[in-house]
């Protein structure tokens, strides 16, 4: 039993020595190691792995996204008016082949010198050159890219391995009597805002409304001239009507005037030729016919006889009288 006692201190140690070397990479993670605060160049992987024990020391250093959070990073503005910004996130990633080397130049806590100080310094030189106005509201939603532009430049050179991939910035504190202001102000712009809006309504309501004016004068515009059309192309088929009513009035006319003009020179033509001395003389006698006076005197015999009577005709006319029947003259 006292010879057993050395032996299970020498075991203990020993377990304790190996128990102490080995060690865990979690998924996600590089180990460095240090020995005698020397960065050793070896690395390793996730999963277990041994280290000379008590001389050797290890680091895990997370190569997948991270956020780095900035509080109260204090802000000069140009106008003299300190603000102050509670958080400002940056989410960040460090590829696992440049482990080694930015741990070598910046430590395991690199985010301390590339992405904190970072941070600090480039946000005071943005609030230097632009006043509080620009700050709080005009430029307020360019914060988060300057920064993330400017952060990225600087590690581009100092570490390649070292990506940004976003920037978050809270709106900052302010002097509590500028605060008001700024709200009272907001509140303005929001009465201004709204009496905008209500006056682009009711300009749009007029606007629609004079569309709709226009278009139901259009409309009855279009009504007046389709019924100006019509009345158009109803008078001037009355007016084709009315010329061919005229045309055929006319065309009967002048068949009536052609026919009466040919019954004319038809009967002129026989009466033409009727012409003759026995028929004349035929119509004479004719004519004396129808005479139904009476008259006496020496001159009767020579009017007989200016009309056209024989002296056969006239009976013993000698300064007495004669009678003369109904057909003998005629109309006296």
């Amino acid at each position: 039993m006292v010879h057993l006692g050395p032996l299970l201190a020498v075991c203990g140690l020993a377990m304790a020595l190996l128990f102490s070397s080995l060690h865990r990479i979690e998924e996600g993670h590089v180990a460095v190691y240090y020995r005698g605060g020397a960065l050793l160049q070896h690395t390793s992987g996730p999963g277990y792995h041994l280290m000379l024990p008590l001389l050797t020391s290890f680091r895990s250093v997370q190569t997948t996204l991270q956020t780095d959070e900035v509080k109260n990073v204090p802000c000069g503005t140009s106008g003299g008016v300190m603000i102050y910004f509670d958080r400002i996130e940056v989410v960040n990633l460090l590829s696992s082949w440049s482990v080694y080397d930015v741990v070598k130049n910046y430590t395991a806590d690199y985010d301390m010198a590339l992405i904190f100080n970072k941070v600090h310094h480039e946000l005071n030189q943005f609030c230097s050159v632009h006043s509080l106005q620009e700050v709080y509201i005009e430029l307020f939603d360019q914060i988060d890219e300057n920064l993330k532009v400017a952060i990225q430049e600087e590690l581009i050179s100092m570490a390649p391995g070292l990506h940004i991939q976003a920037v978050r910035v809270t709106k900052p504190k302010i002097p509590e009597a500028i605060r008001r202001n700024y709200e009272l102000m907001e509140g303005e712009k929001t009465k201004l805002l709204i009496a905008v809006q209500r006056q682009k309504v009711v300009e749009k309501e007029a606007d629609t409304e004079r569309k709709k004016s226009v278009i139901e004068a259009e409309m009855v515009a279009q009504i007046s001239r389709i019924q100006y059309e019509q009345r158009v192309l109803e008078k001037e088929t009355e007016r084709k009507i009315s010329e061919l009513e005229d045309n055929a009035y006319l065309a009967r006319q002048k068949n009536k005037a052609d026919a009466e003009f040919y019954t004319a020179m038809q009967t002129a033509e026989a009466n033409r030729l009727k012409l003759t001395p026995e028929f004349l003389q035929s119509m004479k006698l004719k004519s004396l016919s129808g005479i139904s006076k009476m008259y006496f005197g020496p001159s009767i015999p020579q009017m007989l006889l200016d009309l056209g009577i024989g002296r056969a005709d006239v009976d013993g006319v000698k300064g007495g009288e004669k009678k003369i029947s109904n057909d003998s003259l005629p109309g006296i």
